[in-house]
C-alpha cells in the first residue's frame, strides 16, 4: 500500500491515538515513528489535515486528535488489514469443534472476539416483520411440566416450559396448540400478539381453562415477538477510559446496548452491496461510541449482523479484521455444500 506523506502522518495519529488516548503532537510523531521530516514539515501536514477536517483540536491539549472523518478515512484506506493470529486460531478452535448448534457456535465466537478487541459484541436476528411462524411444538416433561417450541421460517427458536393446573388435561393442551398452529402459522412475528388475542374467545371452546394456557403461551409469544438481541462483553466497556471515567457516557451507550431499535437504526448504516458497515460518533445520541457491524448468513434465507460496539477511539483495523474473518468463516461454516451445511442445527 503505498501511501502519500500526508496519508501517512493521518494514520500514524489515528493508531497513535488509538494505542494510548493522548492527543498527538508533531514532536511526539517523530519521536514514535522515527520519521525522517522535520518538525516544521509535520506541522504544515498536519495543519492541513486540519483545514481538510481529518483532524481536530481538543480543547484541552496542544496535540491533535481524530475527527470521524479521519477515522472514517482510516478504516477504508489506511488500515493494514491485519487479523490477530491468536484470535484466528481461537475462533478456528470453535469452528473445527463437533457439530454444534447455531447458537453455540455464534455465542462462542462473539466471546472470543469482544474478549480479544475489549469491545461488546451484540448479536441480533432478523427483523420481525420479515419472519414468520413455523409451528409451535410441545414437549411433555412430566404429567404436569410442558415446554412449548417455537420456530420461525428462519431457523430461530424460541421455547417456554410452564407447569399446568391440575385441572387442565394435557389433551385440551394439545387441541390448544393444533389450533394456534391452524391460525398462526405464516403469521409474521411481529403480528403474533395481535392475532393470538383475535383468536382468543375461539379457544374457549376447545379447553374448560383455556385462560391458564392461553397466558403461558401468550407470555411466551411477547417475547418470541420481541427483538432478539444477545450481548457479549458487556463489561469490556470499563476498559475504556472514554467510559469508565465518564459515569453519563457509560450511561448512554448501556442504554444504547438495551435498546435493540436503536441498533438496529444504526445497522442500517451498511451499505446495500456490502456485507460490512462502520458508525463512528453521533450514535443514537453517543457522541463517543462507534460500531462495526457484519451480516452474518446462517442459511439462504436467514441473515443475522453481529456488531461491535466501544468508544469512537476503538481499534478499527482490529475490529473489521475479526468481523470480515468472522463473517466469512461463519458463511463456510453454515452454508458450504462441502463443509458443516447442517451442522449448526440441533
Amino acid at each position: 500500500m503505498s501511501l502519500t506523506r500526508s496519508e501517512t502522518i493521518l494514520k500514524m495519529i489515528v493508531e497513535y491515538f488509538i494505542k494510548t488516548a493522548e492527543p498527538v503532537g508533531s514532536q511526539t510523531l517523530i519521536e514514535e515513528y522515527n520519521l525522517p521530516y522535520s518538525s516544521a514539515t509535520i506541522r504544515n501536514e498536519m495543519s492541513a489535515l486540519e483545514k481538510m477536517g481529518y483532524i481536530e483540536k481538543p480543547h484541552t491539549s496542544a496535540g491533535r486528535v481524530p475527527s470521524t472523518k479521519g477515522y472514517e478515512y482510516y478504516c477504508k484506506h489506511l488500515r493494514d488489514k491485519n487479523l490477530n493470529e491468536n484470535l484466528r486460531h481461537s475462533l478456528q478452535s470453535v469452528l473445527n469443534g463437533k457439530v454444534q448448534s447455531i447458537e453455540e457456535v455464534i455465542k462462542r465466537s462473539c466471546e472470543i472476539i469482544s474478549h480479544m478487541t475489549n469491545l461488546v459484541s451484540v448479536v441480533m436476528g432478523p427483523e420481525e416483520s420479515a419472519e414468520h411462524l413455523a409451528s409451535i411444538q410441545l414437549v411433555p416433561i412430566n404429567e404436569n411440566t410442558i415446554t412449548a417450541i417455537f420456530v420461525t421460517d428462519k431457523g430461530y427458536v424460541e421455547n417456554k416450559t410452564f407447569i399446568l393446573e391440575e385441572s387442565v388435561k394435557p389433551d385440551e393442551v394439545i387441541k390448544c396448540v393444533d389450533l394456534l398452529n391452524q391460525r398462526l402459522k405464516g403469521t409474521p412475528i411481529d403480528g403474533l400478539v395481535e392475532k393470538m388475542e383475535a383468536i382468543k374467545p375461539v379457544l374457549s371452546d376447545y379447553i374448560v381453562s383455556h385462560d391458564v394456557v392461553y397466558q403461558a403461551i401468550l407470555e411466551s409469544l411477547l417475547r418470541f415477538a420481541g427483538d432478539r438481541l444477545s450481548l457479549y462483553g458487556r463489561e469490556e466497556l470499563f476498559s475504556h477510559p472514554e467510559f469508565k471515567n465518564d459515569t453519563d457516557a457509560l450511561m448512554r451507550v448501556m442504554k444504547l446496548l438495551d435498546d435493540a431499535s436503536l441498533l438496529r437504526k444504526a445497522d442500517y448504516q451498511i451499505e446495500e452491496d456490502s456485507d460490512m458497515g462502520v458508525s463512528i460518533g453521533d450514535v443514537e445520541g453517543n457522541p463517543d461510541v462507534a460500531l462495526v457491524t457484519a451480516k452474518i448468513k446462517i442459511g439462504p434465507d436467514s441473515e443475522n449482523t453481529i456488531t461491535l460496539v466501544g468508544p469512537k477511539r476503538m481499534d478499527y483495523d482490529k475490529a473489521l479484521s475479526a468481523l470480515e474473518y468472522l463473517s466469512s468463516e461463519l458463511d463456510k461454516y453454515f452454508n458450504d455444500k462441502g463443509g458443516h451445511t447442517n451442522g449448526g442445527r440441533d
